[in-house]
């Protein structure tokens, strides 16, 4: 994960503001509660037993001053620590300084060791009622560590940004964690990005996050990721050229698309007992929408499944960049 230092032009006023949003004993507690990951207001109020509207007085200070940050997800509303400017930064230099081994930051632990329980259990419940459909889907794809060894060996060593459309379970982040600064998982479906958080709490995930959205629509800005992943995405799709095309254009001058989809086939069964739309894609069906996008298509790899009704999955890498890079020796 990089760990680039900035310097920042600010003021002294901005500099005491934010200095005195964390000076009080219960938004330390929440930060460091929040240096784990992000958590609800619910979840907060569990962990530092206070009552909603006075956490929620401390959060909206906490926002205010720029060492939060506050999504909305239909009801719900989740926090987590700032991931840049002077927020980030001062957050981190007082969690480094701070004793993990003070009394009052132990007790804290307990309680949100029991909140991340509840998240889990709430996972499992989700999956037992969803095993049909994983067991169908497993023996459908190819071997999983080959496909994601081969998206590892086509990142960057060290991603500053790394955008997951279509996230699920989070899996692609969870894998990518080790080598980004900041990765979030966008979905539409919130029973997935449940079992995404309840999967990946802990600090060595505090820097990934996930967010309910549609990922061809996404709330973030232009050219913002270096990497962006759509991995078994496209099948589910009414138009999967819309979800390529939102993937150029969060791209940044010189980015990676990284699209992990099926071959086209024949298994019309799909469409009926897991909903799939579209049964694979061709590749001159996945290079023209690069092509469309103004993205440059560098290789294609395929991997086969050993199971007797197995398909065949592909990876597709394309770049923004005008001339060919070392990727292209992955495809020799």
């Amino acid at each position: 994960m990089k760990t680039t230092e900035q310097t920042l032009n600010i003021s002294a006023c901005e500099w005491l503001n934010i200095l005195r949003a964390a000076g009080e004993v219960t938004r330390l507690r929440l930060l460091v509660a929040l240096s784990g990951g992000e958590l609800t207001v619910g979840e907060l109020t569990r962990v530092v037993e206070q009552s909603q509207p006075r956490v929620s007085r401390h959060l909206r200070l906490l926002c205010q001053s720029g060492l939060l940050q506050r999504f909305q997800e239909g009801a719900t509303v989740f926090y987590r620590l700032a991931w840049q400017g002077a927020g980030e930064q001062l957050t981190a230099l007082t969690l480094r300084m701070m004793s993990r081994e003070d009394k009052l930051f132990a007790q804290d632990r307990q309680r949100l060791a029991a909140v991340r329980e509840d998240r889990g259990q709430r996972a499992t419940h989700f999956f037992h009622h969803n095993a049909d459909n994983w067991d169908s889907l497993r023996t459908l794809y190819a071997a999983v560590d080959s496909v994601e060894n081969a998206l590892l060996q086509a990142a960057p060593k060290s991603i500053d940004m790394l955008l997951d459309l279509g996230t699920g379970t989070g899996r692609i982040l969870e894998i990518f964690s080790p080598r980004i600064r900041h990765g979030v998982g966008i979905d539409m479906s919130a029973e997935m990005l449940g079992v995404a958080r309840a999967r990946m709490t802990g600090s060595r995930f505090a820097h990934c996050q996930f967010r309910k959205a549609d990922a061809t629509a996404s709330p973030y800005p232009d050219a913002c990721a270096e990497v962006v992943i759509i991995h078994h995405v496209l099948h589910y799709l009414p138009l999967p050229q819309a979800l390529i095309q939102e993937a150029a254009r969060l791209l940044q001058p010189g980015g990676r698309l990284m699209i992990v989809d099926f071959a086209a086939h024949q298994q019309e069964r799909l469409r009926t007992e897991l909903a799939h739309r579209r049964l694979g894609f061709a590749d001159t069906e996945i290079h023209q929408w690069l092509r469309n996008c103004v993205l440059k298509s560098i290789c294609t790899q395929q991997f086969s499944s050993n199971e007797p009704d197995g398909l065949t999955t592909c990876l597709w890498i394309a770049t923004t960049a005008n001339t060919a890079t070392n990727l292209e020796k992955i495809a020799q």
